[in-house]
């Protein structure tokens, strides 16, 4: 099969079962593939998106995937191009997002000849296994959940003057993927308490609450954002060893994989039973334990003493009452969460901003949130929340000021849609000002890690529109009278140090009142 016909191939059956998002980075080897999309986008039958960083071609996948929740695919060149995929390939292996990954490759009998731009790629995106194809294969028994990497042998010649009408009679359909069953009843203690991790081990949050209501225990929640319910402040009045004391349940069910806060974690470990609600479990985490493990909600009835879940809620209502944010990151946090209007889109860059929403912003619902958990990356972040945007009339970023730089090269390709993404300028890497290496020598070259660019400056050079503002009352006009298309709003905060004293400050202050108040300890 000539690589004309052989990508044809490839093509028309990816849009027979229903995917029709496919991004491309331009290259020679994937000559091929790239004319056979783009015949397939005149035709009206894809999307195609062309991303010349292959790094952040597979972020933007990345982030299409999630938002789409259906198999999306990135298609780059051989050699370093193929590599350039890992990072996204990784974080979507530990997600279970559907990324298709299409490496194309120089015919096997040039491997290890020393041919040009021909590498080993095979086995080049692990833990994802490759499946190397040089002919016709059945590609649809092949995307079944979580990320493939399909590596496309093309031979020359590369081009073809077949002016067949190859995509006559293409019916497109939406192909189901597995969600998993539920595979027993649990029945829960009448003390106990739901973690939910960001991702929801890919559940909706919906059911995870109608859960919670059923058995009767409070939720606390890494995203707050997707449960008007859950606990607030948790993270912070957990902190408190006391305070975890007069709160410990008999029982704890893990939703997915909580990763942002010791307290909860120390919550966790000092809890005599854990369950994990989690499919990845099966697949991923397979060394994962815990009391129970199950693959989807089990089926659950109440027996919750209903003075248990009042002492939580309580202890929520008090903690709220207690906290005073001036001007700060996590006050620019709470003041964007609370004031964007439903129905957007919001994507949460990694370190700090996550961590804040967690610990400091109101539950409340109708957004749509989206972060990377899986690896909890910092890089490509920009690019994801550029795939998402794709998929939502409004949409939202928050990251932090290295987590913006380190995917920059992304505005190279900017988003066309409504987005505004908001950095957080502090000046480096503020989230190792609050972890135990604070303070070593040569702490500031290694981790504070200050970059002492005028971020304003940077994005007004690859043509964007930016804001900076410096006080709540500018930066809730920004979120407020949102403008169409991408914009930036640089969000200048106090320096790192003086942040993670703040932090200190505000949590051991709702401690002493929570401890005061409720009779907790």
């Amino acid at each position: 099969m000539n690589s004309t016909s052989l990508a044809r191939d490839i093509v028309r059956q990816l849009i027979e079962i229903g995917v029709s998002d496919f991004v491309l980075s331009p290259g020679s080897r994937n000559a091929p593939l790239s004319i056979a999309l783009h015949e397939a986008e005149v035709a009206g039958l894809v999307n195609l998106y062309v991303r010349i960083d292959e790094r952040g071609a597979a972020f933007f996948a990345l982030g299409l995937s999630k938002a789409s929740e259906n198999y999306v695919a990135v298609i780059c060149t051989s050699g370093t191009a193929a590599a350039n995929f890992h990072p996204a390939t990784l974080e979507a292996y530990h997600s279970a997002n559907n990324l298709l990954l299409i490496t194309a490759d120089r015919p096997a009998h040039l491997r290890r000849t020393g041919a040009s731009q021909t590498t080993l790629q095979v086995g080049l995106l692990q833990p994802v296994s490759t499946i190397d194809i040089s002919s016709s294969i059945l590609i649809a028994d092949l995307l079944t959940s979580g990320p493939v990497h399909l590596n496309i042998q093309f031979d020359e010649p590369l081009l073809s003057d077949d002016r067949t009408d190859w995509l006559a009679g293409l019916k497109p359909q939406i192909k189901e993927y597995p969600k998993g069953e539920v595979n027993e009843v649990f029945d829960p203690k009448a003390r106990g308490v739901m973690v939910v991790g960001h991702d929801r081990a890919g559940l909706a949050a919906d059911g995870i609450s109608f859960y919670a209501k059923t058995i009767g225990w409070p939720i606390i929640a890494e995203d707050p954002l997707s449960f008007p319910d859950s606990i607030a402040h948790a993270a912070l009045f957990l902190t408190d060893a006391e305070i975890r004391r007069s709160l410990k349940p008999d029982e704890i069910i893990i939703v997915g994989r909580p990763t942002l806060s010791r307290s909860i974690a120390a919550l966790i470990n000092e809890c005599a039973h854990v369950v994990v609600i989690d499919p990845r479990a099966l697949t991923v985490d397979t060394e994962r334990r815990a009391s129970k493990i199950f693959s989807r909600l089990p089926d659950g009835h109440s027996s919750a003493d209903p003075k248990w879940l009042k002492l939580w809620r309580d202890a929520a209502k008090t903690a709220h009452s207690a906290l005073r944010l001036d001007w700060s990151e996590q006050a620019a946090v709470v003041a964007i969460t609370s004031n964007i209007q439903g129905e957007a889109a919001l994507f949460i860059g990694s370190s700090r901003p996550v961590r804040d929403i967690e610990a400091f912003a109101k539950p409340r619902s109708g957004i749509h949130t989206f972060a990377n958990r899986g690896l909890a990356g910092i890089d490509g972040n920009i690019s994801c929340a550029f795939g998402i945007a794709e998929k939502y009339e409004r949409s939202f970023a928050i990251m932090g000021d290295i987590t913006f730089l380190h995917d920059i090269s992304a505005l190279v390709n900017p988003s066309t849609t409504n987005l505004t993404i908001f950095v957080i300028d502090n000046n480096g890497g503020g989230i190792f000002n609050t972890l135990p290496q604070s303070g070593v020598v040569g702490f500031e070259k290694l981790f504070g890690t200050p970059h002492n660019l005028d971020l304003e400056r940077v994005i007004q050079g690859f043509g964007g529109r930016v804001t900076k503002v410096k006080n709540e009352s500018d930066l809730l006009h920004a979120v407020i009278h949102e403008s169409k298309g991408l914009n930036f709003v640089v969000v200048e905060v106090p320096d790192r140090s003086t942040n993670a004293t703040v932090l200190k400050e505000i949590t051991q202050s709702l401690v002493s009142a929570l401890r005061m108040g409720s009779n907790l300890a």
